[in-house]
């Protein structure tokens, strides 16, 4: 290889190496403008109430019991020692139903959305109080206090409606805070005394606000929920998929079902009450996430990472009229073809903030071809060359906005898509001699 050529090949390296510098500027400046967006959805949901998680209700019952110690005097006499203890029995839904139709709302500030909604919702079920409440050994020892039921909500704030409960025929009302630290915020309601081996029904409305993401954990021996939306994009989310779903341009519908067996809920409540570990017990949890299918800086973010791989291949393109049409090309104007190619990216994050990403894509793409073209057809001083070389790239737009499209199949698109250009710059240089080439003095152009 002539060193004439082998200088040209190093140039245009270092050339795509320090155009990586605008390109990691650009994608720098998306992530701080979705880092921004978020830190403004936050604040819209710190001014209305956060993402909502529901745990419960959780049937409580306070106790004190005397614990006796056999200790020895100094007489050598066994003497009882007393001590009382205090403590809480809980006891889990046997059956729980929730039934929430979610109203959606569009909050903006600036360019940036924050998807609210309004749960109207249903909270039903019973409980089935053991004989003894689940004491098996030294009843006598025991005084039962007042029980009370408690709901656990994530953000109190998003409670729209004074709560009563309908329990076995009485009406009761809620009163702040769940007394359980288990299930964080939320309310209670005091129920009076119990009596066990008994069958308990309750049932409760709750008008909730929340921002984004619905979330439940489902405590029940045998655990329905039923959500419906006017938000045609949910994505369904936790350790357990709906058992039904229907999702049209009206929106949405799903059930979910799960019991004791498939959640292990029980024993992970007891292992987090008695403070042994949380974090199984924090996990079990689905629910549905109002997401927004457009998100444009994602999709730049997705767009920038074959930033790197369109610059190489233009210049491959600029590199194949060179040998082929025995022209000169400088360096600078592969570098000034090169910043066109990177300040696409930032017309695309900018303009999709107002106008949508299919939109702004189609506009920075014109733009950016038309501009390259214009000046490639003075670069290799004809029009012809200029239309196939603009061609070329706006091909590679359009393909570039398929493999945005197709998450699925991006991979196989642009494995397919790199193998096949390959195989074209191969079949087109198939005849040159490469060792020759450099004692040929191209045409220079200007």
């Amino acid at each position: 290889m002539k060193r004439p050529l082998l200088y040209k090949l190093l140039a245009i390296g270092t050339l795509m190496l320090v155009l990586l510098i605008p390109l990691a500027m650009i994608g720098n400046s998306i992530e701080e403008r979705q880092a921004y967006s978020e830190s403004v959805i936050q604040e819209i949901a710190r001014s209305s109430s956060y993402s909502q998680t529901l745990i419960g209700p959780v049937l409580t019952v306070p106790y004190t019991r005397i614990k006796r110690t056999w200790k020895l005097n100094q007489d050598k006499e066994r003497i009882a020692h007393e001590e009382e203890i205090s403590g809480e029995l809980h006891f889990l839904p046997h059956l729980l139903r929730i039934d929430g139709d979610m109203k959606t709302e569009l909050r903006q500030r600036g360019i940036y959305k924050a998807q609210l909604y309004q749960a109207n919702t249903r909270i039903d079920g019973n409980f089935q109080v053991p004989a003894n409440f689940g004491i098996e050994e030294d009843l006598q020892d025991y005084q039962f206090g007042t029980a009370y039921l408690a709901l656990g909500v994530s953000d109190i704030r998003g409670i729209q409606n004074s709560l009563n409960l309908e329990w076995n025929k009485q009406t009761l009302s809620a009163e702040p805070g769940s007394r359980l630290a288990i299930l964080g915020d939320g309310v209670h309601i005091k129920l009076g005394k119990l009596t066990p081996d008994q069958h308990y029904t309750f049932a409760l409305n709750l008008l909730l606000r929340g921002t984004q993401q619905l979330s439940i954990a489902p405590l029940g021996r045998e655990t329905h929920v039923s959500l419906s939306s006017d938000w045609p994009h949910p994505s369904f989310v936790g350790d357990f998929l709906p058992a039904e779903r229907q999702v049209d341009q009206h929106g949405f519908s799903a059930r979910w079902q799960t019991s004791y067996f498939s959640t292990n809920l029980a024993e992970h409540f007891r292992q987090c009450a008695a403070r042994v570990e949380c974090h199984s017990y924090h996990q079990a949890r689905f629910g549905v996430s109002l997401i927004d299918p457009v998100n444009h800086y994602v999709k730049s973010d997705r767009a920038i990472k074959y930033g790197f791989l369109f610059i190489a291949l233009t210049f491959a393109g600029f590199f194949l009229f060179e040998i082929l049409k025995r022209l000169q090309v400088h360096p600078i104007q592969y570098g000034l073809v090169g910043l066109a190619l990177a300040i696409f990216y930032l017309l695309l994050v900018s303009l999709s903030e107002h106008i949508g990403f299919a939109l702004a894509y189609l506009i920075s793409a014109i733009g950016c071809v038309s501009l390259i073209g214009f000046y490639v057809s003075h670069v290799l001083q004809s029009l012809s060359r200029a239309a196939g070389f603009t061609g070329g790239l706006a091909l590679l737009y359009a393909l570039l906005y398929g493999l945005l499209s197709a998450e699925d199949y991006a991979l196989l698109m642009g494995s397919l898509l790199i193998f096949a250009l390959l195989g074209g710059f191969m079949a087109l240089t198939r005849r040159v001699d490469w060792y020759t080439l450099g004692a040929e003095k191209p045409t220079a152009v200007s």
